[in-house]
């Protein structure tokens, strides 16, 4: 029997649950990834769609190595055409480790009794911001656990505090969050402070399973925690991450629960997530889950490439989970977001390893633990221009009126030379003689690319008004 969609599917409504797992699985079950079918759905995201649930999983149903290939070329190529070749960088700062709840895949969770519970002092987040900004950052999200401490009020003072530091050329001009879903109301407070993106993973997008890890604390409650961001954007809060743990199911639901996620926040909002993220689940302090749902690196390169192809113009991150080497591979596949220099025990950006190892436990453990100035040559060096840039946050150019930049591609206008431009900070103020000779090239070998295209005019006078000392230039 043919399938079809529509005897599951669930209407898009404000503020109400909209995922169907056994419509999903439909998808997955009777998708056929035939050659030419691939092939289709691969030439329409190059097109500059997005794709439905029914052409997403025709790709992660594909095995066929040459067509697996086509899909990573794919997402190379369209990640080349839209995003260029710049790679926005952040740190995350994590503000507390309190938690009520007892997810079974992470430190924080409330019956790991090795963990130390601490939450910084106005002064140590003073502390660790300042050294974050020594290091050239400018970019934070900062993480709390989930806790009744951690209210809107409390989000809301941090971010204010945090925008308020500066220290010589540094300061912090993009807050994002990763804390625990709030009303309405909470969601206004934070709005209200400045933040930039609120990020809320809902972990696994399959309701049974997401019992399996979450058996108490808020976080057990699957629908409010699927509607988090529906409350948010009723809020006004347009600028929204999504996320899925990946190893808690399997793989390729996840990936359509993603869509089907992105999906509801457009039909709902006219605005589909600022980003997406797909950590994969790592060695935590008091880790208990078995191993069954998790993903090969082969798999997730090839999830990584299918995220692209499916949602092009939405931001997606990889974090340092992943290891330099798998880190420079999923790169060049979609990912347009990266940390680097992160430190997850509290208190550790402006201390030694010696002085807090033995103080807290990290959330999770990180694989990638090179110098956010490692990272920065490396990207050079594969010609990637390290941006730290905020402009269309700070202009206005956020949910729906982001999408009517990004989608018809004009972004890139932007993107570019504000990249060159916060790269010009960075080598001024932060980077040794080499990096600084390596950044430069770079930036002229981009504005060169940029002739006939570009005011490249008006990008050298900035650049050259960074050299003497200007700072926060941006289009």
């Amino acid at each position: 029997m043919k399938f079809n969609p529509e005897k599951y599917r669930i209407p898009d409504e404000p503020m109400k649950p909209f995922v169907d797992a056994d419509e999903i699985w439909e998808y997955i079950n009777s998708a056929k990834p035939t050659k030419e079918r691939v092939r289709e759905v691969i030439a329409k995201s190059l097109e500059k769609n997005r794709l439905n649930l029914q052409e997403v999983a025709v790709l992660v149903n594909t095995t066929d190595p040459e067509l697996v290939e086509e899909i990573l070329q794919g997402a190379r190529t369209l990640k080349e055409r839209i995003y260029g070749n710049r790679i926005v960088l952040f740190a995350p700062l994590y503000i507390g480790n309190k938690c009520t709840n007892n997810c079974q895949y992470c430190g924080f969770r409330v019956s790991n009794k090795d963990a130390i519970r601490k939450t910084l002092t106005d002064e140590e987040i003073v502390q660790e911001v300042e050294a974050l900004e020594d290091n050239g950052q400018k970019r934070l999200i900062l993480v709390y656990g989930e806790h009744p401490e951690y209210s809107a009020e409390y989000i809301a003072h941090t971010v204010k505090l945090v925008y308020g530091i500066k220290k010589n050329n540094g300061e912090i001009r993009r807050v994002n969050i990763n804390a625990a879903p709030l009303d309405i109301d909470g969601f206004r407070k934070v709005k209200q402070a400045g933040i930039g993106t609120y990020q809320i993973f809902q972990e696994t997008y399959h309701p049974i399973a997401y019992s399996w890890y979450h058996p108490s604390g808020k976080k057990s409650d699957f629908e409010w925690r699927l509607t988090s961001l529906d409350r948010a954007q009723e809020a006004g809060l347009d600028d929204v991450g999504i996320g899925a743990l990946f190893g808690l199911y399997d793989w390729r639901f996840e990936v359509l629960g993603l869509i089907r996620h992105t999906n509801h926040l457009e039909a709902c909002y006219n605005v589909g997530p600022h980003t997406i993220s797909f950590p994969r689940i790592k060695s935590a302090s008091g880790l208990n889950i078995t191993d069954k749902y998790f993903v090969s690196d082969a798999d997730f390169v090839k999830l990584v490439a299918i995220l692209r192809l499916a949602v092009p113009y939405t931001g997606m991150i990889l974090t340092a989970r992943e290891p330099a080497h798998i880190r420079r591979q999923v790169i060049q596949f979609g990912v347009s977001q990266i940390d680097g220099g992160t430190k997850l025990e509290l208190g550790s950006y402006h201390t030694s390893k010696n002085e807090h190892q033995n103080l807290n436990k990290e959330q999770f453990e990180i694989n990638d633990n090179r110098s956010l100035g490692e990272i920065i040559d490396e990207l050079i060096d594969h010609n990637y221009i390290p941006s730290f840039c905020t402009a269309c946050y700070r202009l206005g150019r956020t949910g729906e009126h982001f999408m009517e930049f990004s989608v018809p591609g004009f972004i890139k206008r932007y993107c570019t030379p504000n990249a060159m431009l916060t790269l010009t900070e960075y080598l001024v103020d932060y980077a040794n003689p080499e990096v600084q000779q390596k950044g430069y090239n770079l930036i002229d070998k981009t504005l060169a690319e940029l002739e006939g295209h570009q005011n490249t005019i008006e990008i050298r006078r900035r650049i050259d008004r960074i050299k003497a000392g200007e700072r926060d230039l941006y289009f």
